[in-house]
């Protein structure tokens, strides 16, 4: 029989002061952004050792991406969002992330805009990233034989 499982830490509702937007004046100020982090990956060992360093620290990765959103002071979510969920791939060990990423005082007429991206986990190094290199694969150990 076929066995899948899906664990999720969540973040829910981070609030960050950062500099987004294109325009001059928002070039020049903080804006709150809310966050949203659901992050896909193994909590089985955690859930049995019941020990913090077997877990992935969502307190680690509200610091990291609070710092994150101060450094990175893009134009646009959808380049923080991009940005983000790569530097939390390199750090941590995820499988999939959805990210939103809200500003609420952005349109007065609305309660919230944002936006919400969902990314995979880039494919192993051991793996052929094209057809191409699979192909350049087999002939090779086509040759070899």
């Amino acid at each position: 029989m076929f066995h899948t499982q899906s664990d999720v830490v969540f973040i829910k509702g981070l609030k960050v002061e950062a500099v987004i937007g294109v325009y001059d004046w928002e070039r020049a100020i903080t804006q709150p952004l809310l966050i949203d982090i659901a992050l896909e990956t193994d909590i089985s060992r955690a859930a049995v050792s019941d020990d913090v360093s077997d877990a992935l620290s969502y307190k680690e990765v509200c610091d990291d991406v609070s710092e994150w959103c101060k450094e990175i002071q893009a134009k646009l979510l959808e380049h923080l969002a991009g940005q983000i969920s790569d530097k939390i791939f390199a750090k941590y060990d995820c499988q999939k992330i959805t990210l939103s990423i809200a500003k609420p005082t952005a349109i007065a007429q609305a309660d919230t805009v944002g936006v919400q991206i969902t990314r995979y986990a880039p494919a192993s190094t051991n793996e052929p990233a094209t057809k191409e290199a699979a192909k350049e694969v087999n002939v090779s150990q086509a040759d070899d034989a």
